[in-house]
């Protein structure tokens, strides 16, 4: 038991190390494709993954009917997010753009919710902010300022999007990698569950909007 425990004590201190800062300068972008099966059959179940100046961050782009105004958009956003019990910090509906910040309790083995019987979960927090900027007929979901909070006997490790990135990219240890990859999968699937789910409701042609009743 000690032996375990002390193994998974140097996988977390070789994964929480400071990573190499490598940074050019310019935006990369890598597109993720969980393919997974959405609500929102014309959204594709992919996000991109974006690094600029030691930062990483998610971005996606929906468009939706044409004649889906940004005051629509605007307030269905309002009605979704409220749903999911985020907290608002900035919304102006003439400017098209609201913000919003939440912590989510996931789990790095099945990319869900983590509940505490789950047979060989690995759990973590993630705190983001949220951002939808809106024009007439589309939006823009942005996903930034992404801290992990690992829990360990000594009390929650943190670290952000960006190095967990780089530790999956890098020249880590096979485990340390795997270990980062279970991260940003995990939660890449549950924002592309997220982000489909808005889309959802923008468009409003499910089922449960139909107004007749």
């Amino acid at each position: 038991m000690k032996t375990l425990v002390l193994s998974t004590l140097l996988i977390m201190i070789a994964f929480l190390a400071k990573a190499q800062d490598d940074s050019d300068g310019k935006i990369h972008t890598y597109q993720v494709d969980h393919s997974v099966k959405s609500s929102a059959p014309n959204a594709p179940d992919s996000i991109n993954l974006k690094t600029e100046n030691n930062n990483a961050y998610y971005q996606k782009t929906f468009k939706v009917d044409s004649n889906i105004k940004v005051s629509t958009i605007y307030t269905r956003v309002l009605e979704f997010m409220a749903a999911k019990n985020f907290q608002q910090n900035y919304g102006y509906e003439q400017e098209g753009k609201i913000i919003y910040t939440s912590a989510q309790d996931l789990n790095a083995t099945s990319g869900t919710f983590f509940e505490n019987y789950e047979a060989g979960a690995s759990p973590y927090t993630v705190q983001f902010a949220f951002s939808v900027d809106m024009k007439n007929g589309r939006f823009r979901c942005t996903i930034s300022n992404v801290v992990f909070f690992l829990p360990s006997e000594g009390g929650n490790w943190r670290t952000n999007l960006y190095l967990v990135y780089q530790k999956m990219t890098g020249n880590e240890p096979r485990r340390v990698k795997n270990y980062a990859k279970s991260m940003i999968d995990s939660f890449e699937k549950y924002l592309i569950d997220l982000t489909n789910g808005l889309y959802t409701e923008v468009e409003h042609k499910a089922d449960i909007y139909n107004s007749k009743f």
